[in-house]
């Protein structure tokens, strides 16, 4: 394999990260990925009409039908691309979703990833519903790390958010975590502004209090229903100062670290730590160094690409690793420069995040 090279793309950027989605399906209904809740279309309604604005660009909801299981890759499969591109050079390995504890079986495929040379890190992405449950079979697995997504601590403004009662199974999740010693523990919460943005201080609080470590995320478009705007984006640097301003924050070193895609924070009696991701208004594309692979075999530079390149046909075609390799190195090369967010072509892929893989 290692004369094809590295993945390197024509901007000379480096792949380490490859991000794995292994369902398209989720129990949850977020308003910032699959907003189907008559509270989220009532929500951005009155968005609309508080700024006189209709549904932006007068775009229709994307409609999606879930993959047959026919279509998804196999964890034979997934283990297949996986080592073939780490053998070109990538080291941390994510599994996501959709919601990546609705697929069956999910810690073996854990135990081979967890097997394969050359992942330095191997973590997971969930929206913690039934992460307690499944927590002691994937530690003995092989997975450390694991990031919660948890956007609102009150319990009526959370199932507002997600279309479901879960405040508690999450929250039990994060204490499951945290007993069995996956390190560090992450939380992220979408910040939409005049939906959860009053919460931010009692986020970090939360993270400070039970040694998790918190990411605000700014609100991207990838909603399934089409309603982003940018007038609900809550930009980094305003969190920033209300987090200083209550808590006193010094920055963390990251000098070692330049593709990292949160700006990192210490709370200044040294209580914990607090990121934040700002792809709508500080972009970090110059250093993005990811990959992600849809659930159904298709590979995807940017998490805003407008274009998916199939990975089926070599996986269940016969192609051997080489020709493999040889494609994901051909992939790499035409790696967008940037995503276009506020740029007027800028045009929203044509699969919610969930379909995506976070």
């Amino acid at each position: 394999m290692a004369m094809h090279g590295e993945l390197q793309d024509s901007h000379g950027r480096m792949m380490r990260d490859l991000r794995v989605s292994i369902t398209d399906r989720c129990n949850f209904r977020c308003l910032y990925c699959l907003p189907e809740t008559e509270e989220a279309a009532n929500f951005y309604r009155s968005k609309w009409d508080a700024l006189r604005n209709p549904h932006p660009a007068g775009l229709e909801p994307i409609k999606y039908e879930w993959k047959p299981k026919s279509h998804l890759l196999t964890y034979e499969e997934i283990g297949r691309v996986v080592r073939v591109a780490v053998g070109l050079g990538i080291e941390k390995v994510r599994v996501t979703g959709g919601e990546p504890l609705l697929r069956h079986g999910m810690e073996t495929l854990v135990a081979d990833l967890a097997s394969i040379p050359g992942v330095r890190d191997l973590a997971m992405t969930t929206n913690g519903f039934r992460f307690a449950q499944k927590a002691e079979a994937l530690r003995s697995a092989g997975l450390r790390r694991v990031s919660f997504s948890l956007d609102s601590l009150d319990r009526d403004n959370f199932r507002k958010m997600t279309g479901r009662d879960a405040l508690a199974d999450v929250l039990a999740g994060i204490a499951t975590a945290k007993r069995l010693g996956f390190a560090p523990v992450k939380v992220n919460a979408v910040v939409i502004r005049g939906l959860n943005d009053h919460e931010l201080e009692s986020l970090a609080d939360f993270a400070r209090r039970e040694g998790v470590v918190m990411r605000f995320i700014e609100f991207m478009p990838l909603d399934s229903s089409r309603a982003w705007m940018r007038d609900l984006v809550v930009p980094g640097r305003e969190i920033l100062a209300r987090l200083q301003a209550r808590f006193g924050l010094k920055p963390a070193d990251q000098s070692g670290q330049p593709s990292e895609t949160a700006r990192r924070w210490i709370f200044a009696d040294g209580g914990g730590e607090a990121g934040i991701i700002a792809p709508v208004t500080e972009p970090f594309c110059g250093h993005c160094n990811r990959l992600r692979l849809t659930a159904d075999g298709q590979l995807r530079t940017c998490l805003f690409s407008l274009e998916e390149h199939d990975l089926k046909p070599l996986l269940r075609g016969g192609a051997d690793d080489g020709a493999l390799a040889a494609r994901l190195v051909e992939v790499v090369r035409g790696k967008e420069a940037g995503h276009r967010i506020g740029q007027p072509d800028f045009v929203q892929p044509a699969r919610s995040m969930s379909c995506i893989g976070g």
